[in-house]
């Protein structure tokens, strides 16, 4: 069997390096005819550096990521799709993978057409709402998680919701290594003639290693012959930070104590064989972290399988390692609690063998070529149950039972008695920010669809306030102002074209399928009076948008000739548009693709659909396609990003992706599935609407099911966790957008099988 690693790797000065290195080795021993690590696969390793030569990695590295080069987890994925190995093996720790919490490695392994083992490294008590994400993510996208302890499996099951049935516990294995029967470290001046605590690993302030120099005086008060020695280099993150400072202030530290004579460093990187004559030749080995939150210490699982006595805070790992008198446990930063414990161990030679024994013992089902065995099984039936196809059809189906349950929950959150609030700090309303336009329109248009689907009294109840602050803001003269501050002030004269587009789009909804009389005739006093201004758009998006406004209108009054006519005439300057741009290789309205793009050919399909303009309708599917091309040809949506937008003949602009281009894909796909009933709209419409729930470039969903709001966009290395008005809206829209193209194709379905009966 062969295996891609994906991990950090030595010479990287890593624990999880450290870790994949072993766990390789430790699975090639149980092939004893392989003459080399080739043979049982190769490592795509984690760089913390630009440079793709900082390390000089073994030849088994086959490939390198750039931490915070995005691009390079997607050629990753290629490269082992491409290999030939039989299964891959996930090293995951936040902190090795770019993006917010790593969040790089998502696209990575949604990717893989190989069977993924997962080994998680961290697994917090309270994640942030990404790391939360990453975790679940990669639970759905492994065979296998593989945890170290019992505490994991209750976090991943009680907090992340993963079922138990699909994490295993594999303990950190141990080097295969037994003490040497003569110890050359006991003779080195720090051993020689002393009683010896060790601690080992890199050093950084969480490790707690004031605690064991505050203790030191009363320990060398009772036994004079105690050193302490703390083997290992400074992390490289605080190396890179801060340099030395830590180490410095422990030794500052000690000579405020007086026992500087009793505080030895021996500042260096060592490897396995020669760890385990440190280990061994201590008389006590202390971790003495500083607070619980640490579910695996490979350090800790390193010291039980020497053989040694281990005095630790109680972090997870600790209390379940060194359970059943392998090891001693004492408060975190309890200095007297630490001394006091390592006093009775040393005045008792019968008690502190006994520990090293029991830790022994406990050590041997540890060692590595045994924890290979088991992740050899592992990988083994994952292989033989891997069906990739599986996959595809998972991430391809156009199933329902997938959308989220349908909640008002944050949008009554961010409505009050104004209107809605624009923006929000993570799922809190922002009442610094005011209101807009926009929002209350995208806001009618939601609530007059939540009222038709299911006769919602909430949704109904929000219709008047949506409605009365588009009357609030409509002038004199017909016109709109956009922005009202949080004290009801105006805060423009006029508003956007854009603005005033939605807002018609907004009345003409309500005027085509009104809640009540009341509201239409309303609406229809708002639309009719802001209609001398439908002559003065000059940017073809507030065209756009005032189109759809326009049809929705007609659906409700199609003899109304002066309405058809304004239609027609705003539809020409987007033929204009096209016509004026277009080429071989550039099917759009403009030189740019910039921001809202689906509005321009959902805005023609509309046109269309009420003047029966073939050359607008051509024109629609044309640029539809040509947008399609563009964003869904990966299997997942990626509009256009904000960040740059798509200029002809440039680079396609990733981030930073926002909702409306999502909400207005659907909205197009579903206008084109009613004009021309083709199955292959729907199959669109529902790809862009998954990009809310996480089928998308960073494998992120945006939906919050905690909150019910939707983040406002996808960035190159997150999510934006502000949960305003436009995002939430434009989710909110798409998904009952997407409920409602699923009634009609069974309708429509349903209709073709009971004539084709009659047929028969």
């Amino acid at each position: 069997m062969k295996i891609a690693y994906i991990s950090t790797y030595p010479p990287r000065e890593c624990g999880i390096a450290t870790f994949n290195h072993n766990l390789m080795n430790a699975i090639n021993a149980n092939f004893p005819d392989r003459k080399s690590p080739l043979e049982g696969g190769f490592v795509v390793a984690l760089n913390d550096s630009e440079n793709l030569q900082e390390y000089e990695y073994p030849s088994h590295v086959k490939y390198v990521i750039r931490q915070n080069h995005q691009k390079d987890y997607i050629r990753a994925a290629n490269y082992i799709n491409t290999s030939t190995a039989d299964a891959v093996i996930l090293e995951h720790e936040f902190g090795i993978y770019g993006g917010e919490s790593g969040i790089y490695i998502l696209p990575l392994i949604n990717r893989l057409e190989k069977p993924l083992i997962s080994i998680l490294h961290t697994i917090l008590k309270d994640p942030s709402y990404v790391q939360r994400i990453i975790i679940r993510e990669i639970a759905e996208q492994s065979s296998k998680i593989i945890v170290m302890s019992k505490r994991a499996v209750e976090f991943l099951t009680t907090i992340y919701d993963i079922p138990e049935d699909k994490i295993q516990i594999i303990e950190h294995g141990v080097p295969d290594l037994e003490a040497p029967e003569i110890n050359p470290v006991k003779n080195l001046s720090q051993f020689k003639n002393h009683r010896v605590m060790l601690t080992f690993g890199l050093l950084s302030r969480n490790k707690g290693l004031e605690t064991v120099v505050k203790a030191l005086p009363k320990i060398v008060e009772k036994h004079p012959d105690v050193m302490y020695v703390v083997l290992g280099n400074t992390h490289p993150g605080v190396i890179k930070n801060s340099g030395e400072e830590y180490r410095d202030h422990l030794k500052t530290l000690a000579a405020q104590l007086n026992v500087s004579k009793h505080l030895s460093f021996i500042n260096k990187f060592v490897a396995e064989d020669e760890l385990i004559d440190y280990l061994t030749a201590a008389e006590v080995y202390v971790t003495p972290y500083l607070n619980e939150a640490q579910i695996t210490s490979g350090t800790l699982s390193y010291a039980v399988g020497a053989g040694a006595a281990v005095v630790s805070t109680p972090y997870w790992h600790a209390t379940e390692l060194l359970a059943d008198g392998r090891g001693r446990l004492f408060d975190f930063k309890n200095s007297e609690a630490l001394a006091e414990t390592v006093n009775e161990l040393l005045d008792d030679k019968e008690v502190l063998d006994e520990l090293k024994s029991n830790a022994y013992e406990y050590g041997l089902h540890l060692r590595w070529p045994a924890t290979g065995a088991e992740f050899i099984c592992v990988a083994q039936e994952a292989a033989a149950k891997h069906d990739f196809s599986d996959k595809i059809l998972k991430n391809s189906i156009v199933d329902p039972e997938v959308l989220p349950k349908f909640s008002l929950t944050h949008i009554l959150r961010l409505t009050d008695d104004t209107g809605i609030v624009q923006h929000a700090k993570y799922g809190i309303p922002n009442l610094k920010e005011g209101y807009c336009l926009d929002d209350n329109a995208r806001a009618l248009i939601m609530a007059l669809m939540a009222y038709q689907r299911s006769g919602s009294n909430e949704a109904f109840k929000l219709l008047p306030i949506y409605l009365s602050y588009i009357h609030y803001m409509q002038t004199d003269d017909g016109n709109f102002r956009n922005f009202l501050s949080f004290s009801r002030q105006y805060l423009d004269e006029v508003g956007s074209e854009d603005s005033f587009g939605r807002t018609i789009w907004a009345l003409g909804y309500l005027i085509s399928c009104a809640a009540s009389n009341s509201y239409r005739e309303f609406a229809m006093e708002i639309f009719h009076k802001s209609y001398p201004h439908f002559s003065a758009l000059k940017h073809i998006r507030g065209q756009a948008n005032t189109i759809i406004g326009i049809s929705l209108y007609l659906q409700a009054f199609p003899t109304d000739e002066g309405m058809v006519a304004e239609l027609v005439r705003l539809t020409q300057p987007l033929i204009d548009a096209y016509e004026t741009t277009r080429s071989d290789d550039w099917e759009w309205f403009e030189e740019s693709m910039t921001y809202d793009n689906a509005i321009l050919p959902l805005a023609l399909l509309h046109s269309c659909e009420i003047t029966g303009n073939q050359k607008a309708k051509d024109i629609a599917l044309k640029t539809m396609a040509f947008l399609d091309k563009l964003t869904l040809s990966n299997g997942y949506l990626s509009p256009v990003g904000n960040e740059g937008w798509y200029h002809r003949g440039g680079k396609f602009p990733v981030y930073d992706q926002q909702a409306i281009e999502t909400m207005a894909m659907v909205l197009m796909h579903f206008q084109a599935y009613q004009i021309f009933r083709k199955p292959q709209y729907i199959e669109k419409m529902f790809l862009s609407y998954k990009w809310f729930l996480g089928e998308n470039s960073l494998r992120a969903p945006l939906y919050d099911h905690e909150t019910k709001g939707c983040c406002d966009g996808l960035l190159p290395t997150g999510i934006n966790r502000n949960q305003g008005a436009e995002s939430t809206l434009a989710y909110m829209i798409s998904h009952l957008t997407v409920l409602k193209a699923f009634e009609l194709e069974y309708e429509y379905n349903k209709i073709s099988d009971d004539l084709q009966l009659k047929v028969c």
